[in-house]
């Protein structure tokens, strides 16, 4: 496919998305319709349908319209290429620009700028506080790509040596010393040898530090009570002997956790919701909730368009049964690690200290990472169950 090609297929794939089909889903339907398309087309389409997810305000703006056709146009001026150039008509391309398309539009208003949904900015701002706006800048643009070095299999050099194997090149992370920045082939990960072997494992940097803070002296259970895919369970596998069970509501989520963990060497057993006994008391439960995804809106950008009022209010009501039904499990003097992956105080603190009101909790420590520490945004705080309470 031409580069033209390109564009006008992205320029159909999101029209669907404006249409309200998801992304993700658009493009798998069309690459299995599309036998013409080579592997560096799908993600050349891909990567050009995700710009302009994140850039979906702005790029309406400079483009002068909400379709897909005047998103493109805006997103190719955001980022530095004339739109013109490809907007040609021949080999599959866009229809040349009319008149009115190839005018000069007026700067985005400050929000549209930063690409932010206009209704939650203010809950942002507040949250971020200084940080408000280079956060959202940072969100325009596409996220790092981080492994996890699994520690029971090799040390972080030998994982490096390994993938360079594969022409993938790393380098370490500030924020985590099991983390790898991948800078070369980041699409060949999942197919190289050190991944095949359980040398590394795809995480966020940011997520690692999370794990990084979770005390583990002394531990012996821990209960990772939203476990999802399971990445967090690994990590912790990875740096204590601790028995370790992974719970999810959803177990769905958790049937890739069991190849994950022999690929790994983990030993990590997965306990469906009727499995999970109310007597069953551990040291250390991880609390990774459901949340609005704010912190990783650079990877998932079409939750930051899909986000609502509605939608933020169900979640917080969620948060705090979670919180409520995970501290059930959490032995006296055990800590409960409340984690997110969002950057709303709505979310985070607000949430611990309505636990804290009439839990009997004592707050250890908590932090707030931001895209601008390098990683997604993440929120942790660690909670003492204190001797004596339910």
């Amino acid at each position: 496919m031409t580069p033209a090609a390109r564009v006008q297929t992205a320029i159909e794939c999101l029209d669907r998305v404006v249409a309200g089909e998801a992304a993700e889903r658009v493009l798998t339907a069309w690459a299995r319709g599309a036998r013409h398309a080579g592997s560096k087309d799908r993600a050349a389409i891909r990567d050009l349908v995700f710009g302009v997810l994140r850039r979906w305000w702005s790029s309406a703006a400079l483009g002068g319209g909400e379709d897909g056709r005047s998103r493109m146009i805006g997103y190719l001026r955001a980022t530095g290429i004339a739109p013109h150039t490809l907007f040609t008509g021949a080999g599959y391309g866009p229809a040349p620009l009319g008149a009115d398309e190839g005018a000069e539009r007026p700067a985005p208003d400050r929000l549209a700028d930063l690409d932010c949904p206009a209704w939650l900015a203010p809950r942002l701002e507040a949250s971020l506080g200084p940080s408000f706006e280079p956060v959202m800048r940072t969100l325009q643009d596409r996220a790092p790509v981080f492994l996890r070095v699994n520690s029971a299999r090799a040390d972080v050099e030998t994982a490096r040596t390994v993938l360079v194997q594969d022409g993938i090149a790393t380098r370490p992370s500030p924020l985590s010393p099991s983390a790898l920045e991948v800078i070369e082939n980041a699409r060949r990960v999942q197919t190289s040898a050190a991944y095949r072997d359980g040398l590394v494992e795809l995480q966020d940097a940011a997520s690692q530090a999370v794990v990084d803070m979770l005390p583990l002296d002394g531990v012996t259970r821990i209960l990772d009570y939203c476990a999802g895919g399971g990445g967090k369970a690994l990590a912790l596998a990875a740096r204590t002997g601790a028995k370790i069970h992974a719970h999810d509501a959803d177990p769905r989520r958790l049937v890739d956790l069991p190849p994950r963990a022999v690929r790994a060497g983990a030993e990590i057993t997965v306990v469906p919701p009727a499995g999970l006994r109310d007597d069953a008391r551990y040291d250390l439960v991880l609390v990774d909730a459901p949340c609005s995804g704010s912190g990783a809106w650079r990877r998932s950008p079409e939750g930051k368009i899909r986000f609502t009022r509605d939608r933020i209010a169900e979640l917080t009501a969620l948060q705090g049964r979670i919180l409520e039904q995970a501290l059930r499990h959490v032995a006296p003097g055990g800590v409960l690690a409340y984690v997110t992956c969002s950057m709303l105080d709505d979310e985070n603190s607000q949430r611990v200290e309505a636990l804290a009101q009439h839990a009997p909790v004592e707050r250890l420590v908590d932090r707030q990472f931001t895209p601008l520490d390098g990683g997604d945004g993440f929120y942790c705080a660690l909670l003492r169950h204190e001797p004596g309470g339910r």
